[in-house]
């Protein structure tokens, strides 16, 4: 892998920590493709600016690239105009090079089930983000089967750790809790719910990557052991040495403030999440790959809390 392209389009958490998991892995050779050929941290990574959206830029930014990891996304209220261009796009781009395409994807299509999370249930999303998700996948993997496109998908739940602000677990819980403000969260927290650290969510896409095996395939990555909401956040405290007062939106707090803040608004779709367990099944990763290592809690948490930190610190020094 050390000799070849690997792009990673989008520059976000995700992007950044498969960038990391890349290096780690002796990767010299990673193209990093956004908006503005702009990094939020420094490092010895090619840079190229475009918009991978437009068919022809695409295919330039994809350039000589073995692999392509699709890790971006445009505003969250802009999914169902923007996000599968965007993926075509991407898709068109990887195909032009003759690389695997490794899709960094999300739970929204499954829609709410009653029981924990596997590759194999039906899409019974009802909101716009989840059939637009389900959209995407399903082109995808039809663009594998008929040969046109090497495509595995990779799927995470919630996420956290450094970089994530735009999650449950982000800025109103890390942030809010450095700043001695009250953590803001959705929900019941008594829920169990699987949450994935992003270090892990990139080192399973890198993964699928490397096995020829995972294409034409939808694998849920490799998460820690799934606890309630509540127990995250004890976690959380116990490293912060300090407790927070939690502060928690039910769905008719969300029905009401959403009439003036369109990303609540948004974020309504997929409130079941937070109300009854959302549990993510990773057995079949497992199974083709082998016993995998995820990063425990305690650790991931005491990284993500350090990168709040250092961020904030150099915030202020601005």
């Amino acid at each position: 892998m050390s000799n070849q392209v690997h792009v990673i389009v989008g520059t976000g958490p995700l992007g950044m920590a498969i960038m990391r998991e890349l290096k780690r892995r002796g990767v010299e050779r990673i193209r990093m493709v956004n908006r503005n050929g702009r990094l939020s941290e420094a490092t010895a990574v090619e840079v190229a600016r475009g918009d991978a959206s437009q068919l022809a830029e695409a295919v330039a930014l994809c350039k000589d690239a073995a692999v392509v990891y699709h890790c971006a996304h445009p505003g969250y209220t802009n999914w169902p105009t923007e996000f599968p261009g965007l993926t075509r796009g991407i898709m068109a781009g990887a195909t032009a090079a003759g690389a695997k395409l490794i899709y960094g994807d999300n739970l929204y299509m499954y829609g709410q089930q009653k029981q924990p999370l596997t590759e194999n249930l039906p899409h019974l999303a009802t909101g716009k983000k989840g059939q637009t998700r389900a959209q995407m996948a399903e082109e995808l993997l039809l663009a594998h089967q008929s040969g046109k496109a090497r495509v595995a998908i990779g799927r995470a739940s919630d996420f956290y750790g450094p970089g994530v602000k735009q999650s449950s677990l982000g800025e109103r819980v890390f942030g809010f809790a450095l700043s001695g403000k009250p953590v803001s969260l959705l929900g019941n927290l008594d829920m169990p719910h699987t949450y994935t650290y992003i270090d892990d969510f990139a080192r399973g896409l890198v993964t699928l990557a490397q096995e020829d095996r995972a294409l034409g395939g939808v694998w849920h990555i490799p998460s820690a052991n799934t606890l309630t909401t509540r127990e995250m956040l004890t976690l959380i405290f116990e490293e912060l040495g300090s407790t927070r007062k939690i502060s928690t939106l039910s769905r008719g707090m969300v029905t009401m403030i959403g009439l003036f803040h369109p990303m609540l608004r948004e974020l309504k779709e997929v409130l079941y999440e937070f109300e009854h367990p959302f549990i993510l099944d990773h057995s079949k990763f497992e199974a083709a790959f082998g016993p995998q290592t995820t990063t425990p809690h305690v650790e991931a948490i005491r990284h993500t809390v350090r990168w709040f930190k250092e961020t904030m610190q150099e915030q202020r020094a601005q």
